[in-house]
């Protein structure tokens, strides 16, 4: 089956992706894909070059971002799709989201150095474009530092550890995400605001990787549809089968857009790859939807 459409990667305008939006266009190519988004975190900065990149290669483009939203105290991520993204109101996001992201970065070393480190900091500014630490940097600060070699908290996450496969990343879920010892809360706009953000500017709302968000609350899926979402990344990395097969289910019982994403980093998700998005349907499909929504 041709795997040729891939609508969530990120660029180096993500604070935890590693290449140029030309890069990734030019990777895509590479990979065979045709149909391609960069959704950078709270961010449309990548759209511009991306799209210019796309042309050379005859990939179609569509401008699109993800947009980091709560709903009922679930930390959700939100792609627009479709988007009229000079509009001022998609700066003042990521302004506001950078902002807040500066200050809990300070925090996050105070919370990692009490589970046992002594971060290195100028470490971590290599790794920082804008001052902001991520979950993911720590991680590969502290598994690279020699001090750490045989500690016991980073053990999981060398080679042939249990969270070995896409370590740095593992480290910012098991450490950094809601619920977890290093968590730095940041105001983010509701799952409606965001519903609203997107739609006011011709966009089209669709939830990201549910499975990986929801954690097993799959039931209020049907309450934030009620409330504007048009679309489900029903095929996606962190899905399994019978993951895929709900949200697919349930896009087609609302009659939904269902996307597929493979949402690759580079280094950070070293086992994504792009394109890859477990999509067990024709890609076809997904480019008639595409078309139908005037996506492409």
């Amino acid at each position: 089956m041709d795997k040729y459409i891939d609508l969530h990667m990120h660029s180096k305008y993500s604070d935890d992706g590693e290449f140029t939006p030309s890069e990734l266009v030019e990777m895509c190519h590479r990979s065979g894909i045709k149909i391609m988004a960069i959704a950078d975190h709270n961010s449309v900065k990548a759209i511009d070059e991306a799209k210019e990149a796309a042309k050379k290669y005859d990939i179609k483009y569509i401008s699109a971002t993800e947009i980091d939203c709560t709903y009922n105290g679930i930390n959700l991520h939100v792609l627009g799709y479709g988007i009229d993204y000079h509009h001022e109101d998609f700066k003042r996001l990521e302004q506001n989201v950078l902002d807040q992201e500066l200050k809990c970065s300070k925090e996050k070393i105070l919370l990692t150095n009490k589970l046992g480190f002594e971060v290195d900091e100028e470490a971590l500014n290599k790794l920082s474009a804008n001052g902001v630490y991520t979950g993911e940097m720590f991680g590969e600060v502290l598994l690279n530092d020699p001090r750490y070699q045989e500690h016991p908290l980073l053990k999981p996450y060398r080679e042939g550890g249990a969270r070995s496969d896409n370590p740095y990343v593992n480290f910012y879920w098991d450490y950094y995400s809601q619920g977890k010892p290093c968590y730095t809360k940041i105001i983010y706009p509701s799952l409606k605001e965001t519903i609203d953000l997107i739609k006011k500017h011709g966009g089209t709302v669709v939830l990201a990787h549910p499975g990986n968000n929801l954690k097993g609350q799959f039931e209020v899926f049907d309450e934030m549809v009620a409330l504007g979402v048009e679309g489900v990344e029903a095929f996606s990395n962190y899905h399994s089968l019978e993951t895929v097969n709900y949200f697919y289910n349930a896009g087609k019982k609302h009659d939904l857009l269902i996307t597929c994403g493979s949402d690759f980093h580079g280094k950070t998700k070293p086992a994504i790859e792009l394109g890859e998005c477990r999509c067990n349907i024709d890609e076809h499909d997904i480019e008639e939807q595409l078309k139908e929504y005037n996506l492409i």
